[in-house]
């Protein structure tokens, strides 16, 4: 019992409860939104992530051309020796990926999606360089001159497989994906256009202007289509079809090299170079430029549509 003159203890108020956090309104517009490292990453730091992963595919994309150099003496140890390269880049890919970023598959290499991308993409790819040439050819600087050899095509084929996998693990899966952490979409679709075109550079016939044309209709065009669907196939299938389709179909110089072992027709180029590309190839004709600029501008929007576009890291 209490004294007669004591006052009862105020009894203490409780606390308030926490309020559940708001989400963020869903009219935000797609470009503001930050792409965020999967917490399952296990470098914390996407600038020490980037070197690791980007400098040993580009190991990986100069020793599998030393090997298909060795390998293209017939179509089929050509064919056999690109695919097989292209195979363990692809192994060497995802190993790497698990390794770095604390065991994750890679869903940008989503087995379920490797077919239909890579039909769709090497059918686009073959659509567009042939529109390439038949613009050209109108305009008097392409000249079919015959039939060339089936076995050289088939070795180009062996090569661009190799060269449209791991060109596309390189500047896509790795330089655009880990780059955008930090830079945002457009700041990893210029940097990972521009090296692109830089690695060109140093091709036998390779121009400033041949290089800038690569960084321009290819950087940037396989960066929209990946930033478009977060899969790396449809890119690598749309850069093998155009590759296929300059070298191993048509007969053309493919960006200042002599990396065609033959294809299926010959010809001859001629006429101003703003036209033909000269001798970088039809990937420096400005017809080349405006050809790829507009599937460019169609996969940004449609990247935007699917809001997959991310704003620069702390904006």
């Amino acid at each position: 019992m209490s004294q007669p003159n004591e006052r009862p203890e105020p009894t203490p108020s409780p606390e308030p409860m926490p309020q559940p956090e708001m989400p963020a309104p869903s009219g935000r517009a797609p470009e503001q939104r930050t792409l965020r490292k999967p917490r399952s990453v296990r470098w914390e730091s996407a600038w020490v992530r980037l070197p690791v992963l980007f400098v040993p595919l580009l190991a990986v994309n100069g020793l599998t051309t030393l090997i298909n150099g060795v390998a293209d003496a017939t179509p089929v140890t050509g064919l056999l020796s690109g695919v097989a390269t292209a195979g363990l880049a692809l192994g060497a890919y995802v190993w790497l990926v698990r390794r770095l970023e604390s065991r994750r598959n890679p869903a940008e290499l989503r087995p379920a999606n490797a077919r239909s991308e890579l039909r769709i993409g090497a059918l686009l790819g073959l659509g567009m360089f042939s529109l390439v040439i038949a613009v050209i050819a109108m305009g008097g600087g392409y000249h079919l001159e015959g039939w060339g050899t089936f076995g050289g095509a088939l070795t180009t084929l062996g090569l661009m497989t190799c060269v449209a996998v791991t060109e596309e693990l390189a500047f896509r899966g790795a330089l655009f994906r880990v780059l955008e952490e930090k830079t945002g979409t457009w700041g990893a679709l210029a940097a990972s256009g521009l090296l692109f075109g830089a690695l060109h550079m140093v091709n036998p016939d390779a121009t400033v202007w041949g290089g800038l044309a690569i960084a321009v209709e290819a950087g940037l065009l396989f960066g929209s289509v990946y930033a478009a669907t977060r899969s790396l196939w449809l890119p690598i299938g749309l850069h093998l079809g155009w590759n296929m389709a300059e070298g191993g179909v048509f007969g053309t110089t493919v960006s200042g090299s002599d990396a065609s072992h033959g294809s299926l027709f010959t010809a001859s180029v001629s006429g101003p170079e703003a036209l033909t590309g000269g001798g970088f190839g039809p990937e420096a004709s400005l017809v080349a430029i405006v050809i790829c600029l507009i599937p460019t501008a169609l996969f940004l929007r449609e990247a935007k549509r699917r809001d997959r576009f991310y704003a620069r890291a702390g904006r």
